[in-house]
């Protein structure tokens, strides 16, 4: 008999609000954390908006030498890591040595450790091959990113990171469902993380004409999923914390339960490196996977938390492919993008839609879809425009579509 999986543990580090609390408040009121970039000089960008955690301080969490040889994304899924181990009530000093063996990390992120890499070329190119730090190689690795936050915390359990687009975080948090279903271990720090917002990544988006051009004006509405005027993604950063852990396990320590993991589904398309196949076969299959795994009815279904990402094809692709699963029923599924007001945090996208989708059952709130101005009719579905809504919800689903044609879905279901 598979084991039951619950969520007891959030943390977040998000544009538009550090610590789960501000970021939940912002999210439900619609506050947009979309600026211009103030990280570097983006005078030469055509796009030169972002969703940036500016407020973030790393010093409170590594030393000025420690710092250097750190990428970004590091002591964002530190800090994010921290507040959901508080947030699940889970004491270190208290654990054992069969505690920290048991606990391990599995996260996902598209690029790790872009931003540190970046640097690297950036002193070797300038003859400066002297001054390339002795960890450019280890700490430019997507998988340093789970040793580092093992090593922060002293967790010895496994240590993994999958790194598959934007549905890496996803797919992290779905491995991780199954590894504890299955008996395999107890709980997981899962989650997601990204810190992307570098020249040479910006570059590379403008290149593949994906980022909004016309709103460096006014930066809090250019991430405008669904509407007919949208002009592409949002490029952000930020970390999304979720510890699952056994029913029985978390109910033992006396854990409060946020929400339940029900089921998991992904599929490739085996399309195109970046293109979505525009008939939604694929991600409508993914979906159509997690409800069988989670032995459910297409009508049970109360809200999907829309990957969103604000580009021409995603947007009528990703409606496109929940009407195919749900048919006339699709109408009736209030759905949102959170990128609306976050932009676009890549491998971290997953993690950041399990998160909204679990306090969302845990509050009976639907969170809304900023921006809604000039509505895609091929884009027809209710996306709680522009104001929240409250609602009774049993069944949530985070929907993700990635680079590379991957897609996945994973569904919550309120824990009573």
């Amino acid at each position: 008999m598979l084991r039951r999986v619950v969520i007891t543990g959030l943390g977040a580090v998000s544009p538009n609000g550090i610590g789960l609390k501000t970021f939940w408040e912002n999210t439900c009121k619609g506050i947009s954390g979309i600026d211009r970039i103030a990280s570097f000089d983006a005078s030469a960008l055509t796009c030169q908006i972002a969703g940036e955690v500016s407020q973030f301080d790393p010093s409170l969490y590594f030393s000025a030498s420690d710092l250097k040889k750190l990428p970004r994304s590091v002591p964002l899924a530190v800090a994010a890591t921290k507040e959901a181990l508080a947030n699940a009530g889970i004491d270190l000093s208290a654990f054992s040595e069969e505690d920290f063996e048991g606990l391990g990390v599995l996260v996902g992120s598209g690029g790790s450790g872009f931003d540190f890499s970046e640097k690297q070329f950036e002193i070797y190119f300038s003859n400066q091959k002297n001054k390339i730090s002795p960890y450019a190689i280890s700490n430019s690795l997507v998988g340093m990113l789970s040793s580092e936050i093992s090593m922060y915390f002293g967790f010895q359990g496994r240590s993994h990171v999958i790194s598959n687009g934007c549905t890496s975080s996803s797919d992290a948090l779905g491995y991780a469902f199954n590894t504890i279903r299955f008996g395999q271990e107890d709980w997981f720090v899962s989650g997601g993380v990204e810190s992307c917002v570098t020249p040479a990544m910006m570059h590379g988006f403008e290149r593949m004409k994906v980022n909004p051009m016309n709103y460096n004006e006014s930066p809090t509405r250019g991430s405008r999923p669904f509407n007919k005027d949208r002009e592409g993604f949002v490029l952000a950063e930020g970390a999304w914390t979720v510890i699952l852990e056994e029913m029985e396990h978390a109910k033992a320590r006396g854990a409060e339960i946020i929400a339940e993991v029900v089921g998991y589904g992904t599929t490739c398309d085996a399309y195109h490196r970046v293109a979505i196949m525009p008939d939604g076969k694929q991600s409508s299959r993914a979906l159509n996977l997690a409800l069988k795994d989670a032995k459910l009815n297409k009508d049970e279904v109360d809200y999907i938390n829309f990957h969103g990402t604000s580009t021409l094809l995603n947007d009528k692709v990703e409606t496109l492919a929940v009407k195919r699963t749900f048919n006339s029923h699709a109408m009736n599924i209030p759905a949102s993008s959170t990128k609306s007001m976050v932009g676009h945090p890549q491998g971290a996208s997953g993690a950041l839609g399990v998160t909204v989708s679990a306090l969302s059952l845990k509050n009976g709130f639907m969170t809304p879809t900023i921006n809604m101005e000039n509505p895609d009719p091929e884009c027809d579905m209710d996306y709680v425009s522009n104001v929240g809504r409250e609602s009774k919800l049993n069944i949530a689903i985070s929907n993700c579509i990635s680079f590379g044609s991957k897609n996945s879905a994973i569904i919550l279901k309120k824990f009573v």
